[in-house]
C-alpha cells in the first residue's frame, strides 16, 4: 500500500486528488493537510465527499509517506519545499507551475516522458491548457512537421482559476459570459514550447495562443490549425501510432465535446484536413487530466503500478 500525503487539500485540485485516491486500490491517504481548514471534516469543504470519507483536514504534516502531492497555489510549492526539505526517497508531485521548467524535476506529461517519470522522484505536473495543447501537437512535432506557425484557440471552465474569489470567477460575472485573456502571452506557452522542441529540436514556429474564459465550470476544448503536407488518413495514422501506448489519449473520427471527457482522465483528439491546413481538436477535464488525474497517473508510473490504476473514471454524460 502506497502512503500518500496531500498538501493544500482544500482547493479544487486537492479535492479532486482526495476523491480519486479514496477509490485507488493501492493507496492509503495518510493525511490531507490544510492551513486554513485544519480540523474540519473534508466533506464540509468538498461536499461531494459526504458519505465517502470521515477524514478531517490535518493542520500538520509529516514525511512518513511514500508520495507527497503539492496541491498549493503557484509560488507556494517552491516556498514549501524551501522551508520543509523533503527526504529524497519520497516522491514529490507538484501541481503548481513552480517547477515545470526546473531541470531537477521531470516534466509530468506521460505521453511525452513516460520512461523518465518511472525513474524519477520529483515530478512537475503539466498545466491544464498545456496538456490539451501538447497532446494535440506532439505527433506532428515527433514527425518534424511543425514548420509553420500554429494557431490555437482554447476555452476553459471557471475551475481553472482556482477556488479563491476574483472578479472573473464570480457566478454573476462568469454566467452567460466569455472573455479572452492573456492573448499570445499565456504562462503555459513556455512549457509547451519546450516539450515540442524536445521532439523537434529545430522547432521555432510561432504559437499564436488565444485563451478564453468560459461560462461553465470544468473542461478545456482546444482547436488548433497549422500547415501540414499530410492528408487526413496519414494524419490519423500518425496520431494513432504515436498514442498507441497512451491509455488515456484517444484519437476519434468525430468532432468531440466536453461531456465526453468531464470527470475523466481522458484526452480526446479529433483530426481534419482543410486545404493545406491540419485542424486538430482536443478536449480534457482541466481538473483531472489537466491536474489531479494526471498527477495520479504519474504516481502510478513512478510506483510501478498499472498506469490506469484508480483512474477508471466515467464521464458525467447527459
Amino acid at each position: 500500500m502506497i502512503r500518500v500525503g496531500i498538501i493544500g487539500g482544500a482547493g479544487y485540485t486537492g479535492g479532486e486528488m482526495t476523491r480519486i485516491l479514496l477509490s485507488h486500490p493501492d493507496v492509503g491517504i495518510a493525511y490531507v493537510h490544510s492551513n486554513s481548514q485544519g480540523g474540519k471534516p473534508i466533506s464540509s469543504i468538498h461536499e461531494d465527499l459526504a458519505g465517502e470519507t470521515d477524514l478531517a483536514f490535518s493542520p500538520d504534516f509529516h514525511f512518513d509517506v511514500d508520495v507527497l502531492f503539492l496541491c498549493v497555489g503557484h509560488g507556494q510549492a517552491k516556498a514549501f519545499l524551501s522551508e520543509n526539505p523533503v527526504p529524497k526517497h519520497i516522491a514529490v508531485i507538484d501541481l503548481s507551475q513552480d517547477f515545470r521548467l526546473d531541470p531537477d524535476f521531470i516534466y509530468g506529461l506521460p505521453e511525452l516522458n513516460k520512461d523518465a517519470i518511472r525513474q524519477s522522484r520529483r515530478i512537475a505536473n503539466c498545466g491544464c491548457f498545456a496538456t490539451a495543447i501538447q497532446l494535440a501537437l506532439l505527433p506532428l512535432a515527433n514527425a518534424g512537421l511543425l514548420q509553420k506557425e500554429v494557431h490555437i484557440h482554447a476555452i476553459t471552465g471557471s475551475t481553472g482559476a482556482g477556488q479563491g474569489f476574483s472578479l472573473t470567477s464570480h457566478f454573476s460575472w462568469r454566467s452567460n459570459n466569455l472573455q479572452i485573456y492573456k492573448p499570445f502571452e499565456h504562462q503555459h506557452l513556455a512549457e509547451i514550447r519546450r516539450s515540442l522542441s524536445q521532439l523537434q529540436p529545430t522547432f521555432q514556429s510561432q504559437l499564436n495562443f488565444i485563451p478564453v474564459r468560459g461560462d461553465f465550470t470544468r473542461g478545456i476544448l482546444a482547436s488548433l490549425y497549422t500547415d501540414c503536407p499530410l492528408n487526413e488518413k496519414e494524419l490519423y495514422d500518425l496520431y494513432g501510432h504515436f498514442y498507441d501506448d497512451a491509455p488515456f489519449t484517444h484519437v476519434i473520427g468525430h468532432n468531440p465535446n466536453l461531456k465526453q471527457v468531464v470527470n475523466t482522465n481522458k484526452c480526446i483528439v479529433h483530426l481534419e484536413k482543410h486545404g493545406d491546413k491540419a485542424f486538430i481538436v482536443s478536449a480534457i477535464d482541466n481538473l483531472i487530466k489537466g491536474a489531479s488525474g494526471q498527477a495520479v497517473q504519474n504516481m502510478n508510473l513512478l510506483s510501478g503500478l498499472d498506469e490506469k490504476a484508480g483512474l477508471h473514471l466515467k464521464p458525467s454524460g447527459f
